[in-house]
């Protein structure tokens, strides 16, 4: 069995309308989905991603109004990179961050390929990172109604960072159960005096494909919050080989959620030794399932099996307007 690559990234936020306008009006990715959390509904889910929402784009963020500050530390998933086509695509994108007024880092290399480091307005640690050399898992096509340029627009997710006090433990996982690759390693240029970052590999492998894992001994446990990520998940091709990756985590007899329908996809979750969680998700069946490509995203989507609640649901939404994503831009 092999995973395809990164499937999508969940995150924390504190403020729907602000994380809607910053996502799609700053950073140029269309919201595909406006749903709420299955296992909470009282919250939106939001999913933004490439025009279509396919695996391997989707930055996903979970509303939580009362959440505190993420306090960053170990045991997390303490970055998400966004990939862009070149390195041009890296000044054009140095240039827009300046121009609202967002601070970051200079452009720098990170495993072979250059990256622009930055934060979103929550402390949402974010990686730019240019395919200019990239090879491997194919990227996704940037939103047509994007106010950033096709040329340079963002065209899935890149590698994910893990960060742990004992890298072994996870790597372990990663190369043993999910059969990842181990590709190699590179300095830490953020925390020097700490271990090089290990780099898997699984699929096709290149950006889309990769995680990248920091061993941090300066650093204690994070507490999650506005700002934070909450899991990663990985690209299954379909039912029947997520059915084999249950039984596969079963017998190594880690807690798990069993198979779960999301209607959009299917899920397994676990949680590896350090206490990191992960999904693996199916490629389908997507987000026009039930929304016309056209219009995604625009209205409150809700699954068949909570239709039925649509009413108690919306009253316990604060309304967010997405009917007319371009208008602002």
């Amino acid at each position: 069995m092999q995973l395809k690559g990164i499937h999508h990234v969940s995150a924390m936020t504190a403020k729907a309308p602000a994380n809607y306008n910053f996502y799609t009006k700053v950073m140029g990715l269309r919201l595909i989905k406006k749903t709420v959390n299955q296992d909470d509904v009282s919250m939106y889910h939001l999913f933004y991603g490439d025009e279509k929402g396919n695996p391997g784009t989707e930055l996903t963020f979970f509303e939580m109004p009362m959440a505190g500050q993420n306090r960053d530390g170990n045991d997390s998933i303490s970055a998400l990179s966004l990939r862009v086509p070149s390195d041009a695509a890296l000044e054009y994108w140095t240039k827009r961050l300046d121009e609202f007024g967002i601070a970051h880092e200079d452009i720098r290399p990170r495993a072979g390929r250059l990256t622009l480091a930055f934060r979103d307005f929550e402390g949402q640690r974010l990686i730019l990172i240019s395919d200019e050399h990239d090879t491997g898992v194919a990227a996704g096509k940037p939103w047509s109604q994007s106010p950033v340029p096709a040329e340079f627009g963002i065209t899935g997710l890149g590698p994910v960072k893990l960060t742990v006090h004992e890298a072994a433990p996870t790597a372990a996982v990663l190369t043993e159960l999910l059969n990842f690759r181990r590709k190699g390693s590179f300095p830490n240029i953020d925390a020097p005096d700490q271990p090089d970052i290990l780099v898997f590999e699984t699929g096709e492998g290149g950006s889309g494909a990769e995680i990248h894992l920091e061993e941090r001994h300066d650093l204690a446990h994070e507490r999650l919050g506005r700002g934070g990520v909450h899991h990663v998940a990985f690209r299954v091709d379909n039912d029947d080989e997520l059915k084999q990756w249950i039984e596969a985590v079963r017998k190594v007899q880690f807690p798990n959620s069993g198979y779960v329908d999301r209607f959009y996809f299917h899920s397994l979750y676990f949680r590896e030794p350090n206490g990191i969680l992960f999904e693996l998700a199916t490629d389908g069946p997507g987000f026009d399932t039930d929304e016309d490509f056209e219009h995604l995203g625009e209205s409150l989507a809700l699954p068949p099996f909570l239709e039925p609640k649509r009413a108690q649901i919306e009253a316990l939404l604060k309304p967010l307007e997405t009917a007319n994503p371009q208008a602002n831009f």
